[in-house]
């Protein structure tokens, strides 16, 4: 029997090209995926932020004809293996859309910066039918990540027309974050795509004259999956659904929740190069040695029995920080020490600094993107905090419970799907949650942490218990090709 072929098409693959949760996924699940016996193999742009010394690939196609906006573009392909693996992965070489820049242009700052972002990666999708012609090599299902791609499934229906050896494939299109859908102008999708207007209905579903990408991609793929088994369900809704909610619901039979899993190898407390003493769910002394040296990097009172609660996040709305700021001077009266790393909106990257020049004895915020730091505080940290207005999965919470730090958060998506509430009547349970969304609610769990933190031995009893609960990729992946298989049968 041959092996089940698919192509995983996405715009950040970790760790190549890594902007957020979407690069993490894109270069986890793969691995895993080959592991069961998959022929996986990956596109992405050849963007000029890549590291060619450190991640070299060869060129195996040249100057590739490639018909877009009435001009006949000319892409290279280049082959390279996902680090640490065997998989496959194909770059795709056009400076003129894909070269220019890092994976996303400064979309607040740059003029046209939405329309040109659509526009690079309605190319990039447009392109990564190309190169089958040069591989002879036809998937059964090409895995789409996210809107950048999403544009696909109509794409390949008119190329099958006129490549037989397209027919059969199947489309599976991943939503990673509904909030972001990709708007491109109606005029440049029919243009760059040559669509006839008459051959596609849901095209012509348009608000100021832009198409909506990931609108496209629910209404045509062959069948749809979420992060997480809550988000699925939660999407339905007008609260969930950014305005999708209709067109998902009308798909909500060929729609499923699949949690993400992490690289367990890559986030591993016991050979963490990154950290200042690695650490096993038996042994957590070197744990200890990990917040004393997060306490003096961040010139605060280096005293074990202070919890640290740590936070690495993107600064913007949906993750809460808003939260923090509400009850910032209520949380300064407790027996605590507060660690922020993130980057994002000046006007939450100003509160957090407020916050902590108000307090620079107990709160230290890091207004940066710093990998290592990161490692550090899911090391160094006894509690996380995750108070996000919607999360549809989140991996923040799932990394540091692999590190032991007890995480505290909002009930919602994945959030909801890994974190169960502790209940002090039976001592079970892997952290706090919180269902309103406000800042006494979070407050409340904060304490609640704060307080079993006086009790060591129920605390550790919960630290040994998250560390080794299983958020590698294994079950997941195992779910993904079931939903590969059954999509095929249909």
């Amino acid at each position: 029997m041959s092996k089940l072929k698919i192509l995983l098409a996405s715009a950040e693959i970790s760790p190549l090209a890594k902007v957020g949760g979407l690069a993490d996924v894109a270069g986890a699940l793969p691995k895993a995926l080959f592991n069961l016996g998959i022929d996986i193999r990956l596109v992405m742009p050849k963007y000029g932020s890549i590291d060619t010394d450190k991640f070299p690939a060869k060129r195996i196609a040249d100057n590739i004809v490639v018909p877009f906006r009435d001009v006949d573009e000319k892409i290279n392909i280049y082959e390279t293996k996902l680090p640490d693996s065997e998989v496959p992965l194909y770059l795709i070489d056009n400076f003129r859309y894909l070269g220019k820049n890092g994976v996303y242009f400064e979309t607040e700052k740059t003029p046209g910066g939405p329309d040109r972002e659509a526009e690079r990666f309605t190319f990039f999708t447009r392109s990564s039918l190309e190169f089958f012609k040069v591989l002879s090599w036809y998937p059964d299902i090409i895995h789409c990540q996210d809107w950048h791609v999403s544009l696909l499934p109509i794409l390949l229906d008119i190329q099958s027309r006129h490549n037989m050896q397209l027919e059969k494939i199947k489309t599976l299109l991943t939503i990673h974050n509904l909030e972001y859908q990709g708007w491109l102008k109606q005029a440049v999708v029919f243009n760059a795509l040559e669509i006839n207007e008459k051959d596609y209905p849901t095209l012509h579903i348009a608000k100021d004259g832009h198409t909506n990408c990931l609108q496209q991609g629910i209404l045509s793929a062959d069948f749809l999956n979420t992060v997480s088994p809550a988000y699925a369900k939660e999407i339905l809704t007008s609260e969930y659904g950014a305005g999708l909610e209709k067109d998902l619901q009308k798909r909500k039979n060929d729609l499923v929740g699949i949690l993400n899993g992490i690289d367990v190898e890559k986030f591993n407390p016991a050979t963490d190069p990154s950290i200042a003493c690695q650490f096993t769910a038996d042994d957590l002394s070197g744990k200890e040695k990990c917040k004393e040296d997060l306490q003096k990097m961040c010139g605060l009172e280096t005293n074990k029995k202070i919890p640290i609660l740590g936070i690495v996040t993107r600064l913007v709305d949906q993750k809460g920080i808003d939260l923090i700021y509400e009850i910032s001077d209520e949380l300064a009266k407790e027996n605590m020490q507060f660690i922020l790393l993130g980057t994002g909106s000046p006007a939450l990257e100003k509160k957090m600094a407020d916050f902590a020049y108000k307090y620079p004895q107990k709160v230290q915020s890091r207004l940066t993107f710093d990998a290592k730091f990161a490692q550090q505080i899911y090391a160094g940290s006894d509690i996380f905090l995750m108070p996000s207005r919607f999360e549809p999965c989140g991996l923040g919470q799932m990394i540091a419970m692999r590190y032991g730090a007890v995480p505290i958060a909002r009930a919602t998506g994945g959030l909801k799907d890994t974190v169960k509430h502790y209940d002090p009547a039976t001592d079970q349970g892997s952290g706090f949650i919180f269902e309103k969304f406000t800042g006494q609610a979070f407050l409340k769990e904060i304490k609640q942490a704060l307080a079993l933190y006086q009790t060591p031995e129920k605390w550790y009893d919960m630290v040994k218990r998250i560390m080794q609960t299983d958020f590698s990729w294994n079950a997941s992946a195992k779910k993904y090709l079931n939903l590969y298989q059954n999509l095929l049968k249909e």
